[in-house]
């Protein structure tokens, strides 16, 4: 009953649903008028046959006739008589079992059932939301991240145009608003003033229009867009953004730094304060063939290794895992020892055959200019000849990347890694499979933009995945302004919280936080004083902040094993 005035207002305020109702009244009306009329003449006609009956006689047997029932229990027994039964008769089948039922349907009962649902599609927030993130457009990023939100427990609020698309959206457990996109009462009911972020994910036209309502009626709400066109970067932030990010470039940039070769330098992922975590080939350093005991990089540096990359997985440290030509190792250290580290090991490449590039947009332009930074050799297999400046025409070979002798022509079959950057995830897997049976050697890299088909790439044997999805929802979530969490892989966070009270007063060793887990505790805050990567002995303070770095699986069990502090 609650939604019955919202029903009622449905069919009120909707000009053409309040023409269809007066529509079907003006035919309910007519058939009125009609059996009255029936029921005139069969008094008539049946004085003429010498038979009185009384006028709710005359209606009954209308509307038992036009009603198709014909009860026989009064009948015409001349010619005229029986001639207008049939005349009753057919116009019945017509308006009641035909015309009435389908106009009522159309004109009364789908609509009355699409009220039903429009009344059960959320259009508006409580007014004491605060602190959500307001989406815009439910795309693989925006759905990345709602999974993240939700993992650690961030409000968010989808906003659809859409009723089908929001009943839908409702249905499979999404927390959704129907509104206008482009109308400032629609961010009103949103509470935007009191949300924590607005992220818009979809057409750069779009997401222009959308900052632009927003910042008129917020100047403080932090506003993030994904910019598909670099050109549209500069509009984006005249109309409001605080951060326009490019998905595209950061992935090409991130595949591009997978590349072995070239250089084996440490390069920051993200941290804390003084603390910074770190990647770093090792191809071609004194490290390959050295366990971690012996690598000396703790006791040398002061840099400690949190783990690993191998074959696209994280894998946590173990003393005497041996470090591979392959390896891509997880650093974690202040900025110094980082750059002491890069001073070690740097290893400039001194040339070789060029790596393969599949898909010239905007990830593998990207994936090209972060080679030529470290001076790698490179060949781009692209179908069309878009606008290439001359001294990259060498590096292009025009073609379709699933032609052979194409791939011949880019160096497949010489070519220590090949990086797959097309759009379409499909084509992706399909070159995947055919660079694996043409090389069952070479290292292959590819980018995937649905989160659900990166398992499929690992199936197809690929190396290493980038999910587009994953890397937009992260450096999304990175500016939450959550201080406490920070994404900084696929998969893998850094995060801080006071000292649980289980922990509180053992050494690390003691706790055993990495073998029950697999966290990896990197800093301690204690009284003002940071120290980065405690050593084993050192015992936990109770008033303290823990840094740990794992898993999202390893932060779970953390948390059950320990409680949040």
């Amino acid at each position: 009953m609650k939604f019955f005035p919202a029903e009622i207002s449905y069919f009120v305020i909707d000009r053409a649903r309040r023409r269809n109702v007066v529509q079907l009244l003006r035919l309910v009306a007519l058939l009125g008028a009609i059996v009255l009329f029936y029921s005139v003449m069969f008094h008539f006609l049946m004085a003429r046959e010498g038979h009185e009956h009384s006028l709710i006689t005359g209606v009954y047997w209308t509307l038992t006739v036009m009603s198709t029932l014909g009860f026989g229990d009064i009948t015409f027994h001349t010619d005229i008589g029986r001639l207008f039964s049939i005349v009753v008769l057919l116009t019945g089948m017509v308006f009641m079992l035909i015309l009435l039922p389908f106009t009522f349907i159309q004109f009364f009962y789908a609509p009355w059932m699409e009220a039903q649902s429009a009344a059960r599609a959320p259009r508006e927030l409580p007014k004491e939301t605060r602190g959500h993130v307001i989406l815009t457009k439910l795309d693989p990023v925006a759905n990345n991240l709602i999974q993240k939100l939700n993992r650690y427990r961030n409000s968010y609020v989808l906003l659809v145009s859409d009723l089908d698309e929001t009943l839908r959206l409702h249905d499979q457990g999404f927390q959704v608003v129907m509104g206008n996109l482009d109308n400032p009462s629609t961010y009103r009911k949103l509470r935007v003033d009191q949300a924590a972020l607005v992220a818009v994910t979809g057409a750069d036209t779009e997401n222009t229009n959308v900052a632009f309502t927003v910042r008129e009626l917020s100047a403080s709400v932090p506003i993030i867009a994904i910019a598909n066109d670099r050109n549209a970067v500069d509009v984006m932030k005249l109309s409001g953004c605080n951060h326009v990010l490019q998905v595209a470039d950061t992935l090409g940039h991130t595949m591009g730094r997978r590349v072995l070769g070239g250089d084996a330098m440490a390069q920051g992922i993200g941290g804390f304060d003084d603390l910074l975590i770190a990647e770093a080939n090792v191809t071609d350093t004194p490290l390959v063939g050295r366990s971690i005991r012996d690598s000396g990089l703790r006791e040398e540096i002061g840099i400690n290794v949190v783990g690993f990359w191998e074959r696209g997985t994280f894998r946590p440290p173990q003393a005497d895992t041996v470090i591979d030509s392959e390896s891509v190792l997880l650093l974690a250290g202040t900025a110094g020892q980082v750059e002491h580290y890069n001073r070690l090991y740097t290893v400039r490449s001194k040339g070789g055959v060029p790596v393969v590039i599949l898909g010239g947009g905007r990830v593998g332009t990207a994936i090209a200019r972060t080679l030529r930074e470290r001076l790698i050799d490179y060949r781009i297999v692209e179908k069309d000849e878009r606008h290439w400046s001359e001294s990259e025409m060498e590096k292009l070979i025009i073609g379709n990347a699933a032609d052979l002798n194409v791939l011949k022509r880019a160096g497949i079959m010489e070519a220590n890694t090949v990086l797959i950057s097309t759009h379409d995830d499909d084509t992706n897997v399909y070159l995947a499979i055919y660079c694996r049976r043409l090389r069952p050697d070479i290292r292959i890299i590819s980018r995937a933009t649905l989160e659900r088909n990166v398992s499929t790439l690992h199936r197809a044997r690929t190396d290493f995945v980038m999910s587009y999805a994953s890397t937009g929802a992260n450096m999304i979530f990175n500016r939450l302004k959550r201080g406490d969490i920070i994404t900084v892989a696929e998969g893998l966070s850094l995060f801080r919280m006071p000292m649980p009270p289980l922990l509180a007063g053992s050494t690390i060793r003691e706790s055993a936080v990495h073998p029950r887990t697999g966290c990896n505790v990197v800093a301690l805050n204690s009284n003002g004083a940071t120290i980065i990567n405690p050593r084993p002995e050192t015992q936990l303070p109770e008033n303290a902040e823990i840094v740990l770095i794992g898993t999202f699986e390893a932060e779970d069990k953390f948390l059950r094993e320990f409680g949040s502090g």
